[in-house]
C-alpha cells in the first residue's frame, strides 16, 4: 500500500484538466503536461487531485506514489517554480551569464561556457552565487549538478562549486 500515493494533492491556483490518461496544469510560470501509464488513475474532486491505482499489481503499487509525486511536482512548478542556489569558492573562480550562456572561469587554462537550456533561468550574483530557477524540477537539480560537475569541491581546501547548503568534509593535510 503507497502511503505517498494515497495522499491528495491539493490543486491551489494552478488550472488542472485532466482527459483520460493525460494530465495538463496550467500556472503562472507556464504550462505542463504528463501522460500517466496505463495502471494509474486520476480524478480531479474539487480542488483536490486524487491519484488511484487500477489494479494491484507490482507495477502498479510501484507507480503508484511515482506518479503522485510527478504530479505534486508539476503543480509546484508551475505556482511558484523550483531553485537551486550554488556558489563558487576559490581564489580566481567566477562566473557570468550573458544571453543564454554561463560563463565559468573555475581555474581551467580555458574558460568553460555552458549553454543554459529552455526553461531554466540562471542569474549570478557577486561573480560567485549562481541561482538556476525553473518549473520542472527534475531540469534544474540536472543543470545545477552540470555546472556543479565542471569544478565539485576538493577536499583539501574546499575549492569548486559547490550547493549553498552542502556540506565539504575536509581531509588534513601533509604532516612534517
Amino acid at each position: 500500500m503507497s502511503r505517498v500515493g494515497n495522499k491528495p494533492i491539493p490543486v491551489g491556483k494552478a488550472k488542472v484538466e485532466v482527459s483520460g490518461k493525460h494530465i495538463k496544469v496550467t500556472g503562472s510560470k507556464g504550462t505542463m503536461e504528463h501522460s500517466m501509464p496505463e495502471v494509474i488513475d486520476a480524478s480531479l474532486d474539487g480542488d483536490v487531485l486524487v491519484v488511484a491505482r487500477t489494479s494491484e499489481s507490482r507495477q502498479a503499487r510501484s507507480l503508484h506514489g511515482l506518479t503522485r509525486s510527478l504530479l505534486s511536482n508539476m503543480i509546484e512548478g508551475v505556482e511558484t517554480g523550483f531553485r537551486k542556489d550554488l556558489e563558487i569558492r576559490g581564489v580566481g573562480y567566477r562566473a557570468s551569464a550573458k544571453g543564454k550562456t554561463l560563463t565559468l572561469n573555475v581555474g581551467f587554462s580555458h574558460t568553460v561556457a555552458y549553454p543554459i537550456p529552455e526553461n531554466i533561468e540562471i542569474t549570478v550574483n557577486e561573480n560567485t552565487k549562481i541561482t538556476v530557477q525553473g518549473m520542472n524540477k527534475q531540469q534544474v537539480g540536472q543543470v545545477a549538478a552540470d555546472i556543479r560537475a565542471y569544478r565539485p569541491p576538493e577536499p583539501y581546501k574546499g575549492k569548486g562549486i559547490r550547493y549553498v547548503d552542502e556540506f565539504v568534509l575536509q581531509k588534513v593535510g601533509k604532516s612534517i
